[in-house]
């Protein structure tokens, strides 16, 4: 590693905008709140509290931002890109001020001043910056990149609005505007003198230059500017304080005068509007025309101002242009940024004037493409109509591209069509599409699956062409979550415990946690355990009662399962068996059955009717559970609403049981399933996604194992699957399917689930029914292991133990390692005193 840089400065007293200590804090926060908050404390609210806070943490972030950027250039450290359309970071303020390690002092110094540090931690806003596992894995992958000391920009859409707000009414999912950005964004720096401008339609030109060469110009119809949106983003009890880069829509003009003062007042503002749609709302619906639309140009949008920004960067650097792949790495987060093939080489063939070759040697050396999905509706395809319109220039080089691919592959396959038909960058099978999976993975020099059995099947089914004509591009790299926001901001008393326990280091070793294994029997600590647990289910309860009205038991077993809803993770399995234990319980009002308290979390895409009827079904489930006598409370069933990082840090730590029930061969890993394990809960599972790692490190003895593999749902497919053959097989099941046709979860409405019903029973594509006998009986392992409570413990002890693998840390040290070929560069700051 480099020698570190040292940034002097005269010694004085503690500054106030840069001092960790108590007094320093409490004098920035003070300061703040009269400056920029405009506001004395005898009438300043918790709000403005909050924001004085937190820019009084943003400027301790400030010198340790300039330290990182100057020692990067003074280096000439290369450095990673990470693009991707999501960035679900989570609220800032806990997380800086664990990263800082100055979370004491600012609870010392507000509580100087009256006011309670957990009160302003909670007001924070939820940044709508993501939604699902992807923009989570992009955040924790930022907080590692900073916390290892590895160069690096995150590159996204500053997007207004996140994807929504979920309400339950009725039972039924509602879509309420995200307006994260109304009351501002205090870790935001706006920086207009970074922009770059983003053509859109037109058409080219052909031309030929002063040296004879064919060059071609684009003449788009309209042109957005792109302005940078700055958040830093410190690594953990480091100086390094990384940048994610997020770009905001803006109008090149955005009022027209003449239109003006002609008197058409609309007109004036057209291109604003117009422009600023583009970073307006994460994920617009794409089932319109226009949806479409302005998914692929937001898409391109922030691809182009990332690579634009990357050249100019390179240019402040005195680095020429064929420099490029030395200097930077991108690495496309999915599909999303995959026109970053395109748009690279256009920058360099008609910006940079490159030649072709030497244009295509330097794209391909930089890009590295990440797959996160097997659905083959999530493999991103474009129909060449839209993008013909939107992008003309891009489809022109996509199809040189593939010119040339294809010519590449007819030498190694010599009369296979069928296999170039396979590989085009352009689906011919029916309307044309171009494939952006395809693009990616012909324009990266690494792609990766992100866990081993995703690896495995990718390289098996929709890559295996590529695989065979390129192995030495395909890595695996298991996903993995930050121990720093899961655990010792999440979940505050087991990092206690840990700290004196195997010592302060495992947020940054997660491998010390083995050191549990000693401790796994030890009747003391599997008190203190089962103390933390309680705590933190009694956290959970609370907001469960404040957010829902249900009052939950902390003493039950406590089985969650949250995550985005859809069929193939199967939250209908889980509730099948809910209303088939609800079933017995009626029969049978002694039946021995453990307390148990399901909860629910996740959201439907707006547009996805079947998830959105799951979501029904959970809560009529609920509705009639929780009221009926007969269950005498030993059943509780919970949807929590609006799922997102701010509660999953309350949710994570109360699980007993972690459900990931996802049809084998579906799920790409998973990293809701580390955190679980991380934080001491037990997992039901398939062998599906990073399910089976998790399964090799604990042992089959501490994981719930259940179901179909991926080998065998592919088997059940092909010898003809017939779902209802199942229900007619298990009496049990038939009672299930009878009272939820009956009406009884939907207040007597017949017709209500009828097409969760029908699709079940008649379609069934993620084989929810044939592995319904296996879920139920390994439930009822999962009951007798819960009545022996040091059993248990010693299992969920063990469950924290080995989850080392799973730290994102681990992931970026793979990435940075066989991937970017990046070195850690550490950052020096002198601390005034």
């Amino acid at each position: 590693m480099d020698e570190a840089l040292t940034i002097t400065s005269t010694p004085c007293a503690e500054p106030a905008r840069s001092g960790l200590g108590v007094d320093a804090l409490k004098r920035d926060i003070v300061d703040n709140l009269i400056c920029l908050q405009a506001r004395y404390p005898e009438i300043a609210t918790p709000h403005d509290w909050y924001m004085a806070l937190a820019y009084a943490v943003r400027d301790r972030m400030m010198a340790r931002r300039v330290a990182t950027t100057y020692t990067y250039v003074a280096r000439n450290a290369k450095v990673a890109c990470y693009l991707s359309a999501e960035f679900l970071i989570g609220p800032q303020l806990g997380n800086n001020l664990i990263n800082l390690g100055i979370e004491s002092n600012a609870h010392a110094a507000l509580q100087t001043l009256g006011i309670d540090l957990d009160t302003l931690v909670a007001i924070e806003e939820e940044p709508g910056l993501g939604n699902g596992g992807l923009g989570r894995l992009a955040a924790c992958y930022l907080d590692s990149l900073s916390t290892l000391e590895i160069p690096a920009i995150g590159y996204g859409i500053r997007y207004e609005f996140g994807i929504f707000d979920q309400e339950i009414r009725d039972g039924w999912q509602v879509e309420v505007t995200d307006k994260w950005l109304q009351k501002g964004n205090p870790w935001e720096i706006l920086r207009p003198d970074v922009a770059f401008y983003v053509n859109f339609g037109g058409r080219t030109e052909q031309e030929t230059d002063a040296q004879g060469h064919l060059r071609v110009r684009w003449i788009p119809a309209y042109t957005v500017k792109g302005v940078a949106c700055d958040t830093p983003l410190p690594g953990y009890r480091v100086n390094t304080c990384n940048t994610l880069r997020l770009w905001k829509s803006e109008a090149v003009e955005s009022f027209d005068l003449q239109d003006f003062n002609a008197g058409d007042y609309y007109e004036a503002v057209h291109e604003k509007v117009q422009s600023e749609t583009l970073s307006k709302v994460l994920y617009p619906n794409d089932e319109p025309e226009a949806g479409k639309r302005l998914r692929l140009a937001q898409q391109y949008f922030f691809v182009s101002c990332s690579l634009q920004d990357m050249l100019r960067l390179l240019e402040l650097k005195g680095e020429s242009v064929d420099r490029f792949a030395h200097v930077f790495t991108a690495q496309l987060n999915d599909t999303h940024p995959s026109i970053a093939v395109a748009e690279l080489m256009r920058l360099l063939v008609d910006e940079k004037l490159l030649p072709w070759d030497k244009a295509w040697e330097i794209t391909r050396h930089t890009l590295a493409y990440t797959n996160h999905t097997l659905l083959p509706e999530a493999l991103e395809t474009w129909g060449l109509p839209l993008f013909q319109s939107l992008l003309p220039r891009l489809l022109e080089i996509i199809y040189e591209i593939n010119r040339r691919f294809l010519d590449e592959v007819r030498l190694r396959y010599p009369g296979d069509d069928a296999r170039l038909a396979r590989m085009s960058l352009i689906d011919e099978s029916g309307a044309k599409r171009v494939r952006m999976a395809h693009l990616a993975t012909v324009g990266s020099h690494a792609v990766n699956g992100v866990a081993a059995l995703h690896t495995q099947l990718l390289e098996q089914t929709v890559l295996r062409d590529f695989a065979d004509l390129w192995p030495e591009r395909f890595h695996n790299v298991t996903n993995g979550v930050t121990p720093r926001r899961f655990m010792a901001l999440s979940n505050p008393g087991l990092a206690k415990l840990l700290d004196e326990t195997v010592g302060d280091g495992w947020a940054t070793d997660l491998g010390l946690l083995r050191k549990l294994d000693a401790y796994a029997d030890d009747a003391a600590f599997q008190d203190r355990w089962r103390s933390v647990k309680r705590a933190n289910k009694e956290r959970l309860a609370a907001n469960i009662r404040s957010a829902t009205g249900i009052v939950v038991d902390p003493a039950a077993l406590f089985d969650i399962q949250v995550k985005r809803i859809h069929e193939y993770k199967r939250q209908h399995l889980n509730a099948l068996y809910i209303i088939a234990l609800y079933l017995r319980l009626r029969r049978d009002p002694k039946l021995a059955v453990p307390p148990r308290c399901f909860v629910f979390g996740g959201k439907a895409a707006p547009g996805y009717a079947m998830a959105k009827l799951i979501i029904r079904l959970i809560n009529g489930v609920a509705e009639v559970v929780n009221h009926d006598p007969a269950v005498n409370g030993q059943l509780k069933v919970v949807f929590f609403p609006d799922f997102n990082v701010k509660n999953a840090q309350f949710i994570y730590p109360a699980a007993n049981l972690s459900e990931q029930i996802s049809t084998a061969g579906k799920e790409a890993s998973g990293t809701g399933n580390m955190k679980f394990m991380m934080n001491g809960a037990l997992t039901i599972g398939t062998l599906d996604g990073a399910n089976v790692e998790i399964r090799e490190e604990v042992g089959d003895e501490n994981f719930f194992l259940f179901g179909l593999t991926a080998d065998d749902v592919e088997r059940v497919k092909r010898e003809g699957y017939r779902p209802a053959d199942y229900v007619r097989a298990n009496e049990e099941l038939q009672g299930v399917f009878d009272l939820i046709s009956s009406g009884h979860f939907s207040r007597g409405d017949r017709e209500m689930f009828r097409p969760l019903v029908d699709n079940l029973l008649n379609h069934d594509p993620f084989l929810v029914l044939a592995d319904y006998a296996a879920y139920v009986a390994r439930q009822q392992d999962v009951s007798a292991a819960w009545q022996d409570s040091r059993h248990w413990t010693r299992m969920s002890i063990v469950n924290t133990a080995h989850s080392g693998k799973f730290s994102s840390d681990r992931a970026i040290r793979e990435y940075s390692e066989q991937i970017w070929d990046i070195k850690p560069v550490r950052i020096a700051l002198e601390q005034r005193v």
